[in-house]
This record gives C-alpha cells, structure tokens and sequence, in this order.
C-alpha cells in the first residue's frame, strides 16, 4: 500500500498547490468575497471557499473516480455514499475562514484520505507561507516550498510540562476552555486561527500542545483527518481527554468530546491535568 499511497501524494500536492493559488488571488484581490454565514454555529462561507472546492474535488475525480472512492467535504452536501466505501477523501478547502476574512493569514487548505476510518494520506497547505505540508502514514511527514525543496518534520523535544508551549485557537474560544488551559502547565501560550495551523505549529515544534473541548457544536472531520495524520507522522499524538483515538467517516462528522494534540512526550499526563480541570469546571457550573 506504501508505494501506491505516494504515487497518489504525487497526484494530490499539484492539486493543493492550485487550490492554494487560488485562494490567495481572493485574498489579495479587492473583490467582493461573497461572504455569508451558514447560521448556528458552522461559520462562514466564501466565493474563496467554494473556488477552493471545486478545484479539489474536480481533480481528485479526476484521478480517482467515484467508484472506489467517496468524498467528503465541508463545502458539499454529505449524500453518505460514504458510509459504506473503505476509501474516502475527507476536505476542508479553507480552514479558517473567519481569518481568511479578517485578513489575518492564518488559513489553510486540507486533504485527508482515510481507510477503515483513519487517515493514511494528508496535505495541510498554509497559502500565506507558501508551504505544504505532507504525510503518509508509516513514512513520516514533510514541509515543501514552491521550489521543490523539502525537509521531514518533527516535533520538539520538550519533556518538561512546564517548559512547554501551548498553542489555542484565536476566535473559538469559551470559559470552560479557558479554564482549562489555565489549569495546564507551560512557558507561554501562541493563538493561531486555524486547525491546520496549530497542528503544523506542533508538528514543527514552534509549539507543544494544544486543547480543544466541545460545546454546543463540535470541529468537524475535515478540521482534524489531515492535520492528524501530519503531526502523528511528525512523532506527535492527537487523542480525547480519555485517551481514546479518533476515528472518520462515521455518520455523524463532528468530533464531539474534549481533545488534545500534543509532541507526545507528556500526552498522559496532559490528558490526566486536563480531565481534571475539565471535571472541576464542570462541577461547579454544571
């Protein structure tokens, strides 16, 4: 399977990379963005994240066809075609859309493949930084530029709870989260807007975990399947509060639970401090 996944990373990066193009000519571009906000609480939608979309999905089709492989993706209907296909591609054409909005450069482009509900293929492009970062499974990840060069990824070495950097979303933020980090040990705190971007930030070692705890709505597939897979080939480890992995392609896409992503040297004892900060808030606030 090893040698056909990178065949197939061959045919994914140039559509990553065209998707990325595209969405950088919207977000210099003075045009009109055609913002709308799909209600509840799912976000915004673009004319950017549409373009992103049909690019991704029209190349993915065209190298993969529907027979074999099912798609699934923020900005399509979920027709759960899915459910029953071994093979299914999982995207988020423009993680964080309320950045790429607020013109903060921290977005992203996601294409994630999993196989029996979990990731074996993933590219997470942060447009702004011209990167790419890849990753098959067994075999490691890697960032590559637009001239060709690259390098493998890995996370930071820090044991040291205290010493260790934490990284939190930008805008999704609530007061049983907050509590929670504060109830964590590190050296300082980075906010980033997107997922993909926190995951990168890891798996590069500028950071060393991050949390993320649900509510009324929980992040969805297409926020985690790649990232994941990037920062667990980078020698990370992304798991609930309870220890438990995640799994894809399941009827309902939302990852519901409390979370953390870590370099893994302290991934236990993260997910023990963070249990009991989540129990104490939960007590007192029902």
């Amino acid at each position: 399977m090893h040698r056909q996944l990178q065949e197939w990373m061959s045919w994914v990066r140039p559509i990553a990379w065209e998707a990325t193009t595209t969405l950088l000519k919207y977000y210099q571009s003075q045009d009109d963005l055609q913002i709308r906000d799909k209600g509840g609480e799912e976000g915004l939608v673009t004319a950017a994240d549409v373009a992103s979309n049909t690019i991704i999905l029209q190349g993915l089709s065209h190298y993969f066809g529907q027979d074999r492989f099912a798609f699934l993706s923020e900005e399509t209907e979920d027709d759960l075609v899915r459910i029953d296909r071994e093979w299914v591609w999982i995207i988020d054409p423009l993680d964080g859309t309320s950045d790429f909005v607020k013109r903060t450069g921290e977005f992203a482009v996601h294409i994630g493949l999993v196989y029996q509900h979990r990731p074996v293929l993933a590219v997470v492009a942060l447009p702004t930084t011209a990167k790419l970062y890849t990753a098959i499974q067994g075999q490691g990840a890697s960032v590559i530029d637009r001239s060709g060069e690259s390098h493998s990824l890995q996370v930071s070495s820090q044991t040291q709870l205290s010493a260790m950097g934490a990284i939190a979303s930008r805008s999704h933020r609530s007061p049983r989260l907050d509590f929670i980090l504060d109830q964590l040990p590190k050296a300082q705190s980075l906010a980033v807007g997107s997922i993909g971007g926190k995951f990168v930030a890891i798996a590069e070692g500028r950071a060393d975990y991050y949390v993320s705890v649900s509510g009324q709505s929980a992040p969805k597939d297409w926020d985690y399947c790649a990232p994941e897979l990037i920062l667990q080939e980078a020698g990370g480890k992304v798991t609930r509060f309870d220890r438990t992995v995640l799994t894809y392609n399941n009827p309902d896409v939302s990852q519901w639970g409390d979370i953390i992503a870590s370099n893994g040297h302290c991934h236990d004892r993260l997910c023990e401090l963070s249990s009991r900060a989540a129990a104490q808030f939960d007590l007192v606030h029902g």
